[in-house]
């Protein structure tokens, strides 16, 4: 096997149509060993060589005889020293953190662990772990992408779609079975009709960097189904390809993202830089802790025997090392420059912003991120929150970044949940969380706005349990989160009762609604619209099966819900008053007496400090002024759409609510009404100052129009009902 200097940079294996350079980082280590293994089921490496080279702490060497395809891992030697925080153990085969694609998932055994298994973790285990550890790939990354371009569409413009690959296409059945559960289910012609019906403009992901299953879990015969538990950051996880080989998932995901931009649709990724898959002081030697532990990972200052551990998961990646932070970014730039992918949302991102233990707003990470000219223009989303002390950080990440806003979630089911006193906090959530993002200098699209997402009830679940039913997670039901401001509406879980059935459709609604209606960016959790139910369960991070998959097989009650959806996306994308890019002022413009945005009491007066304090207030109306935008468009020209009024009542009680006036002899035309049981909406006209019957626990919104448009919407209105009902008839027979 003819070995030559090579290249200590780029990381990772390189194929340059000549041979391979492997080249990987360690400060600590004393020696490199790479390994080369003929097939997935070799029980041990058929070459092992030495790296020769060593430059800035990276040992390198190129090999003129290797070809794509090959599989390899590596044997670092160096001290076993865990008090110092050094835990090599040659006798483990690592993973290249900068593998391109994985070509053998870990098989669980004793011997890939560091420490004898039964014993603590200060023992050194000598047993080989080669015929068990997860193996790297070389791949050609060539790939024909045509004109692929990234949509590039305009935050303000950007509805999320947040989906599991597996999850979503599983059960589909137009999607081709081969291809359900894939990437490539995902860039099927069905799901993706779906997803422009939806009017969704960007997929979000759930984690796809290549993954482990957890070995507690897979003893209790469950699954690592979210994904939280990342290997490699640089592979896409191999189970999720419909072509179970190194080179062809990553193709296949390539072509996943290239069908997905020609329909229009960005490709967002959640990703969890914060932590890996080797857990605690306990966990396994799969990867950086044998590499080398203590500059990979944060580890506590008297004893780096144990780990920092800010995620709940055993570990944290140590942010203040240089060379992670190069891994990262590295990382980044590949999903963008090499996959083509066009966002990315960072799984606990507090953790990312810790440079000693206090959470650190202008970190290095941050700080790399903002001077990058790959990463800086993509879309950068953050949980705003871990484990840490400090960690609940919404409202303070720097320009560039929107935010999960769990303020906004919080308000909204409270509200609908019918508590009081949120008039103030419901007005700011609905006019884009200005408190939490105006301050420096960011624009109402920071806030991501969301009722539901993976980790939690659904929407159906949210209107349909009290409590959390964690039970089948194995856990004693104590996994979880306790507080979910859910209402079952009367009945705990399944029901027949057409009472409680029709409050629950009513109060999704409503849901679905204020968050469409809302400024900000809306993230509709998959399933959602068509009606999902897990039973409960707000911690599915287990459940790889029926409880989990989307199931697309609807009844007549979820065939209307999901139609409701599909309404409130196509208002949402005519309205310019509901996709701001600035904030509201609040006062009168131009000299005459209309504000851009007015808040009204049922009385159809503003609302006035009494009103705002008043803790029993559970109606309350919005005025958008569609006139009054103050913006442009691309082109410069000034953007002007309808007048909007935003009504909500989370009242039992049907309130009488007096419209306010309109300008120019316009009239107030019913565009949504989630009081109304029947499906499509009849279009409503109503002149100003007319009462309004606001139905209890529902939402209106209307739109002004001049009263000879209104007449020809109610016959076009009218003329659209027959003819879905129609179809809708000609489906059901």
């Amino acid at each position: 096997m003819r070995v030559w200097p090579g290249r200590p940079y780029p990381l990772g294996s390189t194929f340059d149509g000549h041979g391979v350079n492997f080249a990987l980082f360690s400060e600590n280590a004393t020696k490199v060993e790479l390994c080369l293994f003929n097939s997935v089921s070799s029980v041990v490496e058929t070459q092992r060589v030495e790296l020769p080279e060593q430059t800035d702490r990276v040992w390198h060497g190129f090999l003129p005889d290797i070809e794509p395809g090959q599989l390899y891992g590596y044997r670092v030697h160096g001290k076993f020293e865990p008090r110092k925080g050094h835990r090599f153990n040659p006798n483990k085969v690592v993973m290249d953190p900068y593998a391109k694609a994985v070509g053998r998932d870990v098989v669980w055994d004793d011997s890939v662990f560091g420490y004898t298994v039964g014993s603590d973790d200060m023992t050194f285990d000598t047993r080989d772990s080669g015929a068990f550890c997860p193996l790297a790939s070389v791949i050609d990354t060539a790939f024909t992408w045509g004109d692929d371009r990234p949509p590039r569409i305009p935050w303000h413009k950007t509805l999320i779609y947040e989906a599991h690959v597996r999850g979503a296409t599983v059960r589909h059945p137009d999607v081709p079975e081969e291809r359900r559960g894939t990437y490539a289910g995902l860039a099927s012609e069905a799901f993706i009709s779906h997803l422009q019906r939806l009017g969704v403009t960007a997929l979000e992901l759930m984690p796809v960097h290549h993954f482990l299953q957890d070995r507690t879990l897979r003893e209790k015969g469950l699954a690592n189904y979210w994904g939280y538990n990342t290997l490699c950051y640089f592979a896409p996880h191999l189970p999720y390809a419909s072509r179970q080989s190194p080179r062809k998932s990553v193709q296949e995901f390539k072509s996943m993202v290239r069908t997905l931009h020609a329909a229009g649709i960005e490709v967002i990724l959640d990703v969890v830089y914060n932590h890996t898959c080797e857990g605690n002081h306990m966990g396994p030697t799969l990867v950086f802790r044998g590499i080398d532990n203590a500059n990979y990972y944060r580890l506590t200052r008297d004893d780096k025997r144990y780990y920092m551990d800010y995620t709940g998961t055993g570990n944290t990646l140590n942010m203040t090392s240089p060379r992670v932070l190069q891994l990262l970014m590295d990382s980044l730039r590949y999903w963008v420059t090499e996959m083509h992918v066009d966002g990315f949302r960072f799984d606990l991102a507090s953790t990312l912003a810790r440079e000693l233990h206090e959470v650190d707003r202008l970190g290095a990470f941050f700080d790399i991120i903002h001077q990058d000219p790959i990463i800086s223009p993509v879309k950068l989303i953050a949980e705003p929150w871990d484990l840490g002390e400090g960690g609940y950080q919404v409202g303070n990440f720097p320009v560039l970044w929107t935010e999960w806003n769990g303020k906004y979630r919080d308000t909204i089911r409270r509200f609908w949940k019918g508590d009081g006193g949120l008039a103030s906090d419901v007005a700011t959530r609905l006019a884009g969380s200005s408190d939490l993002y105006e301050k420096d200098g960011r624009k109402p699209y920071a806030s991501i706005n969301f009722i539901t997402a993976h980790d939690g009830f659904t929407l159906d679940d949210l209107v349909s349990y009290n409590e959390k039913h964690n039970q089948a997670n194995g856990e004693g039901n104590r996994d979880g989160a306790d507080d979910n401001n859910s209402w079952n509406c009367g009945v705990e879980g399944p029901t027949d009762d057409p009472a409680v059935l029709n409050t629950r459709e009513r109060q999704k609604r409503n849901f679905i609604a204020t968050l469409l209606f809302s400024e900000g960016v809306p993230m509709i959790r998959a399933g959602d619209e068509l009606s999902q139910t897990k039973q409960g369960n707000n911690n599915t991070y287990c459940q790889d099966n029926e409880l989990t998959w989307l199931d697309w097989e609807l009844n007549e009650r979820q065939r209307s819900f999901l139609d409701f959806v599909r309404d409130c996306t196509r208002i949402w994308a005519e309205q310019p008053a509901l996709q701001r890019r600035n904030f509201f002022v609040g006062r009168p413009l131009r000299g005459d007496d209309i504000k851009d945005i007015s808040f009204f009491t049922p009385a159809g007066t503003e609302m006035d400090d009494s009103a705002w304090n008043d803790g029993n207030t559970k109606c309350l109306g919005i005025r958008l002024a569609g006139d009054r935008l103050r913006e442009v468009d691309e082109r410069g020209e000034p953007i002007k759409g309808d007048t909007l009024l935003l009504l909500m009542n989370a009242h039992w009680e049907e309130v009488p609510f007096t419209l306010p006036d309109t300008i120019k002899g316009d009239v107030w035309q019913t565009l949504i009404d989630t009081g109304e049981t029947a499906r499509p909406l009849l279009v409503r006209v109503r002149p100003e100052r007319e009462q309004f019957p606001l139905f209890g626990r529902s939402l209106a919104l209307l739109r002004t129009v001049r009263p000879e448009e209104a007449a020809a919407a109610v016959t076009s209105t009218q003329a659209e009902q027959l003819r879905r009902e129609a179809r809708q008839a000609r489906a059901a027979v």
